[in-house]
């Protein structure tokens, strides 16, 4: 089966493109044979659209917090406020959510979904410092836009998948909450170098391989590649793959979805947040 992992960014350009690491799943091994980058949204809308069958795990929030969508009056179904959220552009939307945050209460003013309390990942509204709200939406409307199967907001026969990762899930297992990356130069370039070279040489570990039931295949030019790179964009886009075909691998119990999960939310597919006796089929 191929496998793409995506570290998404709402802005892509040369300088900072979206990172996509290309693999194929054999068995319990998932060899990563590629790193690209696609330098516009344009191409990654063209990725999207490419033949199937694959899988892909996208590092950006499918959808907002139904507390969000419910206080708008946002229509209850992915796809119509995901296409409401498309009209207002990105200056509208922005515009519109500090407009509901001055409303709030201190304390109140960024709802999570579901998961992201589970994962402690940020709020999908925020637009600055992680603006994960940017990137929701630029890539949510994109993933409405093709015909690609979107778990678990629209399900469908395509086979072509989309599921929402969080690297970060990984790294914390691996390396706890030290820190890997950087976007600009560092004085502590050493110290990230030596994370990173932890973090990718642990990709190996037996606790991992037990968790996921797959290990990760690289090669000696991959490897040192993941290594040396200071924002680590294609290192976060080889875990995404990973938490992509562990979802792959639980394709017929909801693919790894918890049946509680609300599909106007989304959910970030990882083993460690549903146990095994907690996955059914995505509800439709």
């Amino acid at each position: 089966m191929r496998v793409f992992g995506i570290d998404f960014t709402s802005a892509p350009r040369r300088g900072k493109p979206i990172a996509c690491a290309s693999a194929v799943l054999e068995a319990d091994s998932l060899h990563v044979h590629c790193l690209a980058e696609l330098e516009s949204l344009e191409i990654f809308g063209n990725f999207l659209d490419s033949a199937g069958p694959w899988v892909a795990g996208l590092d950006f929030p499918f959808g907002q917090p139904r507390q969000l969508v419910e206080d708008l009056g946002w229509p209850t179904s992915w796809e119509h406020y995901v296409e409401q959220t498309e009209r207002m552009g990105m200056q509208g939307f922005e515009t519109m959510l500090q407009d509901y945050r001055d409303q709030r209460p201190v304390g109140q003013k960024h709802h999570h979904r579901r998961v992201d309390l589970e994962a402690g990942a940020r709020s999908p509204m925020m637009m600055y410092r992680v603006p994960v709200g940017r990137m929701f939406q630029r890539g949510a409307p994109l993933l409405k836009h093709a015909h690609v199967s979107v778990i678990p907001c629209r399900p469908s026969e395509d086979d072509r998948v989309v599921v929402e990762a969080y690297p970060a899930l990984i790294a914390r297992r691996l390396i706890g909450r030290k820190s890997y990356k950087s976007d600009r130069k560092s004085d502590r370039a050493a110290e990230l170098l030596e994370n990173r070279r932890d973090l990718v040489e642990r990709l190996s570990a037996q606790a991992l391989l037990e968790e996921f039931g797959l290990k990760i295949v690289l090669d000696r030019a991959i490897r040192e590649s993941l290594i040396e790179e200071m924002d680590a964009d294609a290192l976060d886009s080889v875990l995404c793959a990973l938490q992509a075909a562990w979802a792959w691998t639980r394709r017929t119990e909801g693919w790894g979805v918890p049946q509680e999960s609300d599909p106007l939310e989304g959910w970030i597919v990882d083993p460690g947040l549903v146990s095994a006796a907690d996955v059914a089929a995505v509800r439709h």
